[in-house]
């Protein structure tokens, strides 16, 4: 499992790459990912595309990221996910919460 994360060129909006199973066990490299940045952009992206498992933890987790980036107000787009993960997001109703693309 691995995440990355990089700033627009305008550091606007910042894209979280999450590949393999996205559980408890990235917790602390997903926060990483958000709160190491240098400038708080205004918009965030979760690229799923490569995430073939979430469990509880990782909507948990969605959740804090949302929270730091503004809470309702907040801009994260959740992009790229396989059926299974849409389906999970989906039973989730965090189509309530955040795009999912």
């Amino acid at each position: 499992m691995a995440i990355t994360s990089q700033p627009s060129a305008d550091g606007q909006e910042l894209t979280i790459v999450i590949q393999g199973r996205f559980d408890f066990g990235a917790h602390q490299e997903f926060r990483d990912a958000y709160e190491r940045v240098n400038r708080s952009p205004e918009r965030y992206v979760v690229d799923l595309k490569g995430t073939s498992y979430l469990d509880s933890s990782a909507l948990g987790m969605l959740l804090l990221l949302r929270d730091h980036a503004g809470g309702d107000h907040a801009q994260v787009r959740l992009l790229n996910c396989n059926p299974d993960v849409r389906k999970i997001l989906a039973i989730s109703n965090f189509e309530q919460l955040f795009k999912i693309a």
